[in-house]
């Protein structure tokens, strides 16, 4: 299992082509050798492609726009065919299917067709999930009903497992094998509310997330910091990185 960055932890460095070239210089710096491209700025995917390869740096899954994944599914193939990525993301389903069971449902019959495809071309559709997929609609999850079907693979984030009341080494073991790339950050408590945190700076349960993590199969854990509270966003990449390497 292989520690790579998530770009939308750095993404405010990452909305110009001149911006972006840097912050890979700085995340290759830290010794990150894979990242997620996400939030960036409108950049040509070949340039992104070019810089990433001339900082030794992978990219390895993307999140990519829902209307591109279900509207321009051969594009969006092509295009991480020039990344080098077998991993499509999708941040989460879209509002309008959020709150419902039916708009699952909508979800999993809107987007079904693409993730066919996605697989069809040697590729995996994954799907990040947050707190909101652990409501319940007639006794079952919403993370339940995405997994019904065997072309949904899953981006599962710790913090948001945790978030959402589940645990997230027993999600990992549930969902073995459909995993393939986890993302990382903390849970902390601070000044009464909870917190975003780097990895290992806060209270989930890492002994056994490296665990089920290793025993689903998972091979790319990328570090996530949506909200550093002011803190350098490199810092933080940098501390999560240190730490994880030193468990490891």
């Amino acid at each position: 299992m292989k520690l790579g960055a998530q770009l939308y932890t750095v993404r405010e460095f990452t909305q110009t082509e001149n911006d972006f070239a840097e912050t890979i210089r700085k995340v290759a710096a830290i010794g990150y050798e894979t990242v997620q491209v996400s939030g960036i700025g409108p950049i040509p995917v070949g340039v992104v492609a070019d810089i990433l390869k001339s900082n030794g740096i992978s990219c390895i899954i993307t999140h990519t726009p829902p209307a591109r994944i279900k509207d321009d599914t051969d594009a969006v193939i092509a295009d991480h065919d020039v990344l080098g990525a077998d991993y499509i993301g999708i941040g989460m389903m879209p509002g309008e299917y959020c709150g419902s069971l039916d708009g699952v449902k909508r979800f999993v019959e809107d987007f079904g067709p693409a993730a066919g495809r996605i697989s069809a071309a040697g590729k995996k559709f994954m799907y990040h999930n947050h707190a909101l997929e652990f409501e319940k609609f007639d006794g079952r999850l919403v993370m339940d009903y995405l997994a019904d079907n065997p072309d949904i693979g899953f981006t599962l984030d710790t913090y948001w497992v945790q978030a959402g009341g589940g645990d997230p080494g027993e999600w990992l073991t549930k969902l073995s094998g459909r995993v393939d790339v986890i993302h990382v950050k903390d849970m902390a408590w601070w000044d009464g509310a909870m917190r975003m945190s780097e990895v290992m700076e806060g209270n989930l349960n890492w002994a056994s997330i490296i665990k089920a993590a290793e025993g689903a199969g998972v091979k790319h854990a990328m570090v996530e910091q949506d909200d550093c509270y002011g803190k350098d966003p490199f810092e933080c990449l940098k501390t999560s990185f240190i730490n994880w390497s030193n468990w490891k």
